[in-house]
């Protein structure tokens, strides 16, 4: 059997806030540790050769949650936008962000931008970062698009097909998952690239994100290379 060619990893990174509990720490605690781990993540999957990576940052259904968490996780991004994308940016990292932009305050929105267009040109390796996000949103966007583009006359329905839909989702330019990783022991996919992962092969861990590291993103890659895709043939 021919090993499998990796060019997309996507990762739900789950279990932050478990993951201080379980030490009697402040649940913010838990996010600034997942940072942390994300950074290592990022490291080693430029090492084994991975191209695209992207990671469920903060889904559109976290804005429901406690008002103190949302504020102490808006300022550990923008301290993390400020600081520690620089480093990555200077090592060939290009740096996308998808999701509600408008949900964001305005001075994120502005330093996503410019994060984007700094990176722009960096080719080694791309960090996709899914930031009040959800994929049901995502496809509702992308067939609005496609409906007023008909109602101007500017395609014919029967042009329709799913490259079109496709190319209207946030990550228009970049591959499809071949890999999604999800921590924390939980086995759903939580609104999350559900167009872009319809053939996908998906892994479950125990591990709580903020203790998620390169040796077990080298055993999951292993063992993505034996398994065999089908894509639907059989």
């Amino acid at each position: 059997m021919t090993a499998n060619n990796l060019e997309h990893v996507a990762i739900i990174m789950d279990g932050n806030g478990r993951w201080a509990q379980k030490r009697g720490l402040p649940r913010l605690a838990g996010h600034e540790k997942g940072a942390e781990t994300l950074q290592e993540v990022v490291k080693a999957a430029v090492d084994l050769g991975v191209r695209y990576l992207t990671v469920y940052a903060f889904s559109t259904e976290n804005w429901n949650r406690d008002k103190e968490e949302v504020s102490g996780l808006m300022k550990l991004l923008r301290k993390y936008m400020n600081s520690e994308f620089k480093p990555m940016q200077e090592e060939g990292v290009r740096i996308l962000f998808m999701g509600e932009r408008d949900m964001l305050d305005a001075d994120i929105v502005e330093q996503m931008a410019k994060i984007e267009r700094d990176s722009k040109a960096n080719d080694k390796f791309t960090l996709c970062i899914a930031l009040s996000y959800g994929s049901r949103q995502e496809i509702v966007s992308a067939v609005k698009k496609i409906a007023l583009l008909a109602k101007k006359e500017d395609i014919n329905i029967k042009d329709i097909d799913a490259r079109m839909v496709a190319d209207m989702l946030y990550t228009r330019s970049i591959p499809d998952p071949d890999i999604v990783i999800r921590t924390s022991g939980e086995k759903r996919i939580s609104n999350y690239l559900l167009w872009q992962i319809a053939y996908s092969e998906l892994f479950f861990t125990p591990t709580l994100w903020p203790d998620f590291g390169r040796e077990e993103l080298e055993q999951i890659i292993s063992e993505f290379k034996q398994r065999e895709r089908r894509y639907g043939k059989n």
